[in-house]
């Protein structure tokens, strides 16, 4: 046994698989804004991956067990900065969702609030001494888990929200959720949902208009269905080959709406193909295999649940944006991780990262 980690414990061949994701990422954002008034945003992107690699290895150098026996503080500074959030917020677009940091930049306490959940979680789950979870159990998850997620669905943002819920369902699942339990909770979101629908007329107006829009993005093609509709034409028009880097009509004459970050997939879908896509996907795939070898190599059950924490968020970022762009999901501004341009959501992925490698780190430390 080692008596303190090494860099060279990191798992290189995942750095590798996240590596090709971001120069994927960097070259779209590139190709999607070199010609128009964001010309040169993938230098800010580099600057952002390069602050998010040191993240990762600030945070891997913090025993993860001493991020565990600090959640009940972590948690309490997270709820309270997303109460700070909705009294002096900045607001943009409609939504209060930002600290300003003195003007030099923004923060985004949602984004630290996924870290601080996986951490909490994992620290609940890997406690729990049963082989069952009990519905006590279950309600206290969903507790720790709702209270952030309802505060954050009030800036508003929907998507931010929706994923806090995969950390705890993959959690519940993995320390044994009984059957019944699950039938029960399926049969009430079942009952939920024509309450939900009925009662969508309390949503901010643009989110009863994504929600009909992506029922119906036909009837208004030139208003709420144009993101929608114009994202798919972007994928069905790259064909299987695409018509090279840089050549797009749709992302270069600027027709795909938000190309170099929520709709970046679009984007490349039309430049590189069902092809560029294919690859693309794969080395997502290759990523969420990565995080699992590292959970099952974990030294303890608290290292495992942090690391499917990771890639429960990380999954659920990749299936939402994928369906999202072929209007298979509502449009909930959930970036697609590594690849899409913006601050906080590359920051959020990096320290995620650092947290698996802290836990990969430490699997033969005594």
């Amino acid at each position: 046994m080692k008596d303190r980690p090494h860099v060279q414990d990191f798992d290189w061949s995942l750095l590798a698989i996240v590596a090709a994701i971001c120069g994927l990422g960097v070259m779209e954002i590139y190709s999607s804004t070199h010609a128009s008034a964001m010309a040169g945003m993938q230098w800010r992107q580099l600057t952002w991956l390069g602050i998010g690699v040191v993240g990762m290895f600030l945070i891997s150098r913090i025993d993860y067990h001493t991020l565990l026996d600090q959640a009940p503080v972590l948690y309490i500074c997270g709820v309270a900065g997303l109460l700070v959030v909705m009294v002096i917020g900045s607001t943009h677009l409609g939504a209060k969702r930002w600290i300003s940091m003195g003007g030099i930049f923004n923060l985004q306490v949602s984004e630290i609030m996924k870290l601080i959940i996986i951490i909490v979680l994992a620290r609940f789950f890997s406690e729990v001494r049963t082989d069952r979870l009990t519905l006590a159990d279950l309600l206290k998850v969903g507790a720790l888990t709702i209270v952030p997620a309802a505060l954050i669905l009030k800036q508003p943002d929907l998507g931010t929200a929706m994923v806090l819920v995969p950390v705890a369902i993959v959690g519940a699942f993995i320390a044994g959720i009984e059957w019944r339990h699950m039938a029960i909770g399926v049969i009430l979101v079942a009952l939920l949902i024509p309450v939900g629908w009925n009662m969508r007329h309390h949503l901010k107006p643009y989110q009863q208009q994504r929600i009909e829009t992506f029922l119906h993005p036909e009837e208004d093609q030139r208003g709420a269905g144009y993101q929608i509709l114009q994202s798919e034409i972007a994928v069905g028009s790259g064909g299987f080959w695409g018509k090279g880097f840089g050549k797009g009509s749709q992302n270069q004459l600027g027709f795909v709406p938000v190309r170099y970050s929520d709709f970046i997939l679009a984007a490349l879908a039309e430049e590189q193909g069902f092809i560029g896509v294919c690859v693309v996907l794969l080395l997502y795939l290759g990523l969420i295999l990565r995080l699992v070898d590292n959970a099952q190599k974990a030294k303890d059950r608290a290292g495992m649940y942090v690391v499917m924490g990771v890639t429960a968020i990380l999954g659920f970022h990749v299936l939402v944006n994928a369906s999202m762009v072929i209007g298979y999901m509502p449009v909930t501004g959930i970036p697609l991780p590594l690849m899409s341009y913006g601050g906080s959501s590359t920051a959020f992925v990096f320290l995620a990262l650092g947290l698996v490698m802290n836990v990969r780190m430490r699997r033969f430390v005594n």
